[in-house]
């Protein structure tokens, strides 16, 4: 409980903190713009990453970062923001962050596809397979290409694609 209640409090600093950043006008097409601009910012840095140009696609992150912070401002804990958040936040090397997003979307819905994969990911870069595992087992029934990837960078038969 007490975790929890530190997990919000942490988040909620983070959200007024950007709220100062970024200019609100409290329209929800406002949200979902923001997030289809992340979505695609986060798609071009994807590829960038494939193509080995490590620091363009960070750029695209960070980019990506800042529209899914004001978004989650705007309209707060939506699980696929919270998981975009978690995501670009991982993916910029802030691991522990990352899984505090990841975690609160999870709090919001817990069968949520790519944070259980996302999440899952994250534990095996950090180690934590036994972790990694759970999240997979959340994602045994869902008949979705998240639970043979995460199922193969667990194995060590795959490399994580993001």
């Amino acid at each position: 409980m007490i975790k929890k209640f530190l997990l919000i409090s942490f988040l909620t600093t983070i959200f007024s903190i950007s709220s100062h950043a970024a200019g609100t006008d409290g329209g929800s097409t406002k949200v979902k713009s923001e997030n289809k601009q992340a979505v695609s910012l986060i798609k071009r840095a994807k590829k960038l990453e494939k193509k080995g140009k490590t620091e363009k696609a960070n750029k695209r992150y960070e980019k990506a970062q800042k529209l899914l912070l004001a978004s989650n401002k705007k309209k707060p804990l939506q699980a696929n923001t919270l998981n975009y958040l978690g995501f670009t936040t991982r993916k910029l090397g802030d691991y522990e962050n990352g899984e505090k997003y990841y975690l609160l979307g999870l709090e919001i819905d817990p069968n949520h596809v790519g944070i259980n994969e996302y999440l899952g990911e994250l534990y095996v870069v950090t180690n934590r397979i036994d972790l990694a595992k759970e999240r997979l087992n959340v994602l045994e029934s869902c008949n979705c290409e998240e639970y043979d990837e995460l199922k193969e960078i667990i194995a060590g038969t795959k490399k994580s694609k993001y």
